[in-house]
């Protein structure tokens, strides 16, 4: 069996929200960190061109977007579970409200220019202003805006409050249990507290604060380094794994083997383009090979992401 392989880069909030799945399910993972901004040229030898971060690698399967990689985590370790029985509709609909809205919210505060200073203090003026011309192209031609800060200010306690109620009576975690949930309203508040300017917005709350540390004491499993190139080198020596056994008719109309490409409506809409070969409730995959990687197949998730005709 192949090794888990996630590209990342620790400040990442999306790369916390993967680590701490990783950590909840007991996992071992191999670390391969990438840049912050574009461009990626090892990840795109992979990818073949999506930008957002993390990306999970199983041997020649690359698998895009945090939604679908939850899913494959359930695959490889079933117990404990990030959908469990009778809440998989709701933990999956919070997680994607997390992951938008929320994380909205926490990125305005982040990026506001006192935090942004304090964040980027002991970096180069030269990197600073690459990392803000990369997040322009980055939510450039997508469906999602940037949200003003007084805005987010404004709504914060709101949020919050839903936040503080809700953990006051279902208990220890969002749906009772353990879920998805928790992991994508996770990393919007841990990347608030990754700077003191921000961390009062996570931290008024008491509630939120201690379900929070209990979500982060899942830790991130046990990870060992690897470089881009023999995450590569994984690929390029390895099999794609047999599409799923599932019957679908796409409501589009799209068939296997058309030459398509699949991209992020909301932001980093970069699309990869290559031959589909399955299509199903949750997810789309693409063939493409690549000269250092060889042939691998990307997986999307459906919910969030465009397919087009090439």
């Amino acid at each position: 069996m192949s090794e888990l392989i996630l590209h990342h880069y620790p400040a990442s909030p999306f790369a916390e929200k993967a680590r701490l799945m990783l950590g909840f399910k007991g996992l071992s993972w191999r670390s391969v960190f990438i840049p912050p901004v574009m461009p990626k040229p090892d990840l795109t030898a992979l990818t073949g061109g999506y930008r957002k971060t993390p990306v999970l690698q199983v041997g020649a399967d690359i698998y895009c977007d945090t939604a679908l990689i939850a899913r494959r985590l359930e695959q490889e370790k079933a117990t404990p579970a990030l959908f469990p029985i009778g809440h998989e509709f709701s933990g999956a609909g919070l997680a994607a409200w997390a992951d938008a809205t929320l994380f909205q919210h926490a990125v305005a505060q982040v990026f506001q220019p006192e935090v942004l200073a304090e964040r980027f203090a002991r970096l180069p003026a030269a990197a600073v202003e690459a990392f803000k011309a990369d997040r322009v192209g980055l939510f450039a031609g997508g469906t999602a805006s940037r949200l003003p800060l007084e805005q987010a200010r404004h709504q914060w306690p709101v949020i919050m409050g839903r936040l503080e109620q809700q953990l006051q009576r279902s208990g220890d975690f969002l749906c009772g249990e353990p879920s998805i949930a928790d992991f994508a309203a996770a990393h919007p508040l841990w990347f608030l507290r990754q700077t003191p300017l921000t961390a009062a917005a996570v931290d008024d709350y008491p509630n939120v604060l201690a379900w929070l540390k209990r979500v982060e004491g899942f830790g991130h499993g046990t990870l060992t380094a690897m470089t881009a190139q023999e995450a590569i080198e994984v690929a390029r020596n390895t099999t794609p794994i047999s599409v799923p056994a599932e019957r679908f008719t796409d409501p589009n109309g799209w068939a296997v083997g058309d030459r398509v490409a699949i991209g992020a409506i909301d932001y980093g809409v970069d699309a990869v383009e290559g031959e589909l070969v399955f299509s199903g409730h949750e997810e789309l995959i693409l063939r493409r090979e690549d000269e250092r990687a060889g042939i691998v197949h990307v997986h999307f998730p459906r919910l969030g992401f465009r397919i087009e005709k090439r």
